[in-house]
């Protein structure tokens, strides 16, 4: 069982960071199962698979300015096989544009399941 949120960490600050399709499936094979699924919202389909989540994320990554980073706003946290962490997007420095957390559950070292939580906008 991994026990250090390095894997949960290392899924938002390696591969939802890069904007190099082919470093990503390479470190989705270090980080998460081959069975991966992400759940983006409670109504939507689950995603699965590195291929399916780098599509999204390269999709997503096509309407950011490309100086926009995952940060981590605290330290992460294990429960056992549950890791959980907080974060936000934006201009490093800048204003953030949308908050958040992750939560995934680990399986034989890797993250099985991903789980978006995003914060309601600021008004």
């Amino acid at each position: 069982m991994e026990t250090s949120a390095k894997l949960l960490e290392d899924s938002l600050l390696v591969i939802w960071n890069d904007r190099n399709t082919e470093r990503r499936l390479e470190a989705m094979n270090e980080i998460y199962a081959v069975d991966i699924i992400f759940y983006e919202t409670n109504e939507g389909q689950p995603i699965t698979g590195y291929q399916a989540i780098n599509e999204l994320i390269s999709g997503l990554q096509t309407q950011w300015p490309s100086a926009f980073k995952f940060e981590l706003t605290g330290p992460a946290k294990v429960n056992h096989q549950v890791q959980h962490i907080a974060w936000r997007l934006g201009v490093p420095g800048q204003a953030q544009v949308a908050t958040g957390m992750d939560v995934a559950i680990i399986d034989n070292h890797k993250i099985k399941s991903l789980h978006l939580f995003l914060d309601a906008p600021e008004n």
